[in-house]
């Protein structure tokens, strides 16, 4: 039998990319179907056009293949296939290769672990940006299984110094030194941004972080570990915060722009001031799956920018 690290590693980050495919795949389905209450993942049984009720054929299935073949529409209504569906595969198989490239050592477990971890905040992301919301299934289901994936796998916080110091040889991690990271992570990871949250809405006098990032965030420290989910927080707060920036500018260019057209005059103050207001709603979700993401995999690399350890 061939194992997976003794073929040569072009055709390891060739499966890698293959199976990134097949998951965005899968993620796509999650992505149109979590948050509408009227589907689930198992209802309908096959992947139908959401256009004309369609049941896909699958050769019309295949990751980013079909989509090609197809032009980009669907084959019986010839309504357009959006380009979110090539775009999230690609991205998964982006995102496999690169756990394989970081992976330490040939932990098939450890790969396995990152695989679905990327692929489920694809998932949350897609879904935030679209409906400002994350899904349960995502962010509770993943904090349900953490521990479990912590105990299975203990190399999820080889890094994590809470997680070592509970483990009878502190120099490597075991099972229930990995299961205490994972416990402590999920409390840290929530705690977090619920008490930043907690100190906005007294700031601003209103709700300042979604309940849905919280429970992602616990979800991500029982994985990471405390340390690494306050790293994963501030990575995406600072993300957030840029982005933030970059939406105010346009929305002050936009109404700028409309203003000019109308022939009205408003004070470059007032403008900002309403360009900041729009700017504000944007889904904090992706910054977080960034940071979390950036976290799971490059860690030994973000530790040694950050003035705390894992």
């Amino acid at each position: 039998m061939i194992r997976p690290f003794d073929l040569v590693p072009e055709l390891q980050y060739l499966f890698a990319v293959l199976f990134g495919l097949m998951a965005g795949s899968f993620a796509n389905a999650a992505i149109h179907r979590l948050p509408r209450p009227e589907l689930s993942m198992t209802k309908p049984r096959r992947s139908i056009c959401p256009s004309c009720g369609y049941q896909l054929r699958w050769f019309d299935n295949l990751p980013l293949v079909s989509w090609i073949a197809l032009r980009g529409r669907c084959r019986a209504c010839h309504t357009p296939i959006g380009w979110r569906y090539p775009l999230v595969e690609v991205v998964c198989g982006g995102l496999f290769a690169l756990a394989l490239w970081q992976l330490p050592g040939q932990d098939l477990g450890l790969l396995l672990v990152w695989w679905v971890a990327l692929t489920a905040l694809v998932i949350a992301s897609a879904v935030d940006f679209e409906f400002f919301e994350i899904p349960d299934e995502i962010s509770i289901g993943g904090t349900v299984l953490a521990p479990v994936l912590s105990l299975l796998v203990p190399a999820l916080h080889a890094d994590t110094v809470f997680a070592l110091a509970m483990s009878d040889d502190p120099a490597v991690v075991d099972r229930t030194g990995a299961l205490f990271g994972s416990v402590a992570g999920i409390l840290a990871g929530g705690g977090l941004p619920l008490l930043v949250g907690w100190i906005g809405s007294r700031v601003y006098g209103q709700e300042a972080m979604g309940l849905g990032d919280v429970k992602l965030m616990a979800a991500a420290g029982g994985l990471v570990g405390p340390g690494g989910a306050l790293a994963a927080f501030l990575v995406g707060a600072a993300a957030g915060s840029v982005a933030g920036i970059v939406a105010i500018g346009r929305f002050h260019v936009l109404l700028r722009r409309r203003q000019r057209e109308r022939g009205t005059r408003k004070s470059l103050f007032s403008t900002l001031a309403r360009a900041r207001r729009l700017g504000r709603y944007l889904p904090f979700g992706p910054y977080l799956a960034l940071g979390i993401g950036f976290t799971l995999l490059a860690w030994k690399d973000l530790v040694q920018l950050l003035p705390f350890g894992p």
